[in-house]
């Protein structure tokens, strides 16, 4: 009985247990419920609170002059928004007091000015303010404002559902002259397929046929094309200059600020197209645009879930991974700031797979945009004094056309300006990766284009810029020929630039083009080569391009074989590196291997293309001229190729002269043949190289060569069936040659 008793009630340890819980549990809600009322006190007490209440509950009519309250309360309006940014709340507020002019149009302008937003900007106040726009008593000089500020401020809007939905009522403002500009560039950034109607279309064109071929009405235009091209029928330039300018708002640079102290976290949240630098320019453009917008959205996840399911569409952002890109490929929605493109590599799969004009034509436009602000349009320096934000920026965009494997016309257009007034050094590596992924540039301009201001550059910059340019045309000659390779094939040799350009460009002219490339970089090489005193290091990438150049034909398909000049054979030939030496006996070997296949093709097949008689000339002088000196130790003789006075040869007091450049002799490989030497004959004292001539030890002396790596030595000279019974007289070398071709 006392164990049921002891069951059934609790002890006296646990009724105080529980007593003291429901006594910490009231006095916890009654500390949260003194807390709460402190809050809401310190709340209706805190004066910027108090403004806003003002600016919500002032009457219409209030007068302005004299209203020391009206003054006080937006002093500190101004004064948090500059230091803090205004909330979403303050926002709708204030900008809803401005635009319904509740106190006249003297006050709305100091208001708008200081629409600073700390986070997000609401999108109901906004829609609610361009309906006040039509209401017809606000200025035109405020409307402007009011645009600009809704421009500024795009990309950090929540959502833009309800701006699309008024997309015919703010289409209706293109016929205000002064607000014409703006409202095309809100319309490009709200335009989507459904928005594109024949009626739209027609107000434009009408609107060009009163103004001129604006740039504003062209991007747009241009973009309504995209959407419907059976609907706009005018020609769009292929290249058009910035349609939408950087108008220097009165936002920006307090929006950076309140950005920088507020944290790093906010600023990267809002996704800001600019950066702030230190020094001011003394032009229009005060800020950097280099800073890549991140691919987020700043809407609350789930109003943003119901909202893609309703419209059965998905923002990009919220996929995250390419399993996700798959299953919704043909609902993705855009973000509104194109440039976050480039940081996401799935939003670059998307545009990869999907090939959406529509995106790649306002990428461009962000890209060109913000590349000519930035390094043509600088004042007291640009980006140049905010040197690694550029790298970063030109780092990712470089990456971007590495993944997408071709360029925008918008980096290429920039490009063709830059060059008239780049140093050669600032940036180099970024620019000439960026000059190597240009496309096949018609032989009509590449001159002008291209290779008159690089000329001026390579001639008047260091080795070491000679060396990276040599590096950058022999990376823009391989993306050509892989380019061709790939597209020749399918289109009968008939080929486009790319995918995203009406140019087409016919078998002819590709080979135009590349000859005029070859030459151009034959010239380069052999006057730099005599500038730098035949450097080693600038041999070595001139040979890495002439490496592509001899297999243009079996490794890329392009019937075109185009030799050397002599300013960059002989050089290699007479080098003090053997290396460069074996890498021009390879390249020697590859142009006979090309040539022997396109002879023998040519016999077979009417299709093959006819090889000059030149290039045959070309190939066996220079074949002559390397057995003569390398082999057959007969240099520096009548009919040998290259000759010199025999007063010259008799002065240089060089015993044997023929033979100073034979494998044995050469400069390049007489410490081979030194130590070839002793490890054969350990105990003679007195070195007599020519003993290395004689037939076993010539022999076992190749195969010593052979293995330290010389390949393309051994492939020449293996492949024109020298042997060492080979008599030294030019007629055999002249025999030789013929055969070969």
């Amino acid at each position: 009985m006392a164990a049921k008793q002891n069951l059934s009630e609790p002890s006296d340890s646990d009724s105080s247990s529980l007593t003291d819980q429901s006594v910490s549990g009231r006095s916890g809600n009654r500390s949260l419920r003194v807390a709460e009322k402190e809050r809401r006190k310190n709340e209706a007490e805190d004066p910027f609170v108090l403004a806003l209440k003002y600016f919500s509950d002032v009457g219409a009519g209030t007068p302005v002059y004299g209203n020391d309250e009206f003054e006080t309360n937006l002093v500190l309006v101004e004064r948090v928004a500059y230091s803090k940014g205004l909330s979403p709340e303050a926002i709708s507020v204030m900008l809803e007091f401005a635009m319904s002019l509740r106190m006249g149009t003297g006050p709305c302008v100091r208001v708008l000015k200081c629409l600073i937003p700390a986070t997000i900007v609401p999108q109901e106040p906004i829609v609610r303010a361009v309906v006040w726009l039509g209401v017809g008593k606000i200025p035109i000089s405020t409307q402007v404002l009011f645009i600009k500020w809704v421009l500024t401020v795009f990309d950090m809007i929540d959502a833009k559902d309800q701006l699309r939905a008024i997309y015919g009522f703010i289409f209706s403002f293109v016929t205000e002259e002064n607000l014409c500009p703006f409202i095309c560039h809100l319309l490009y950034l709200l335009t989507r397929k459904e928005s594109v109607r024949v009626f739209r279309v027609r107000k434009l064109l009408e609107l060009q046929s009163k103004l001129g071929r604006q740039p504003f009405l062209l991007h747009l235009l241009s973009l309504y094309k995209v959407f419907c091209p059976e609907l706009v029928t005018l020609s769009i330039p292929s290249r058009m200059k910035s349609g939408f300018r950087n108008y220097n708002t009165p936002w920006k640079s307090a929006l950076i600020a309140v950005q920088k102290r507020n944290g790093s976290q906010l600023a990267s949240s809002t996704s800001l197209p600019f950066t702030i630098k230190d020094k001011t320019s003394s032009r229009k453009r005060k800020h950097c645009h280099l800073e890549l917008p991140v691919l987020s959205s700043l809407v609350n996840k789930q109003p943003q879930t119901e909202l893609s399911s309703s419209r059965k569409v998905v923002p990009l952002v919220q996929l995250n991974s390419f399993a996700q890109l798959l299953e919704n490929i043909h609902r993705i929605e855009l973000p509104a700031q194109m440039g976050s493109l480039l940081g996401s590599s799935l939003a670059l799969q998307y545009l990869d797979c999907v090939q959406d004009e529509s995106a790649l034509l306002r990428l461009n436009f962000w890209l060109g945009y913000a590349l000519h602000e930035e390094f043509l349009f600088y004042g007291d320096g640009g980006a140049y004094q905010n040197s690694e934000e550029a790298l970063q920026f030109l780092d990712k965009l470089l990456f971007t056309q590495h993944f997408l494997q071709e360029a925008f016309s918008s980096s290429e257009a920039f490009l063709y300006k830059f060059l008239s007034v780049w140093d050669g050094s600032l940036l180099r590596p970024q620019i000439l990766g960026l000059l190597s992924n240009i496309p096949v540039v018609p032989s009509s301009q590449i001159g002008r284009l291209l290779f008159e201001p690089l000329m001026q550059l390579f001639f008047t910059s260091s080795l070491f810029f000679k060396c990276g340019l040599m590096e950058c045309l022999n990376n823009m000659l391989l993306k050509w020929l892989t380019w061709h390779s790939v597209y020749a094939l399918e289109d009968d040799l008939d080929i486009s630039l790319n995918s995203h350009t009406s140019i087409n460009m016919t078998l002819s002219g590709f080979k135009d083009s590349v000859m005029e490339l070859v030459h151009f970089v034959g010239r380069l090489a052999s006057v730099g080569l005599q500038l730098e005193g035949c450097h080693t290091l600038l041999l070595s990438f001139v040979l890495d391009f002439y490496e592509t150049v001899c297999d243009t034909f079996l490794k890329y398909g392009l019937p075109l074989v185009v030799m050397p000049p002599p300013g960059v054979f002989y050089p290699a030939l007479f080098s003090l590196d053997p290396v460069s030496v074996d890498r021009l006996a390879y390249i020697m070997y590859r142009y006979k291997v090309n040539l022997t296949s396109a002879k023998s093709q040519e016999k077979v097949t009417e299709q093959a293309f006819h090889i000059s008689r030149q290039t045959f000339r070309e190939f066996n002088h220079y074949l002559v001229v390397m057995v003569n000196c390398l082999w057959n130790s007969n240099m520096f003789r009548p009919g040998m190729g290259v000759q010199l006075g025999e007063e010259v040869l008799l002065k240089s007091n060089v015993p044997q002269y023929w033979t100073s450049f034979d494998l044995v002799h050469h400069p390049a490989f007489m410490s081979y043949a030194v130590d070839f030497h002793q490890r054969c004959w350990p105990g003679r004292k007195d070195m007599d190289l020519n003993s290395i001539k004689h037939s076993k030890p010539w022999s076992w002396y190749l195969e010593y060569l052979y293995s330290q790596g010389y390949d393309g030595l051994k492939q020449c000279f293996v492949w024109s069936t020298i042997s060492r019974q080979l008599t030294t007289d030019n007629r055999r070398g002249q025999s030789l040659s013929t055969q070969q071709r």
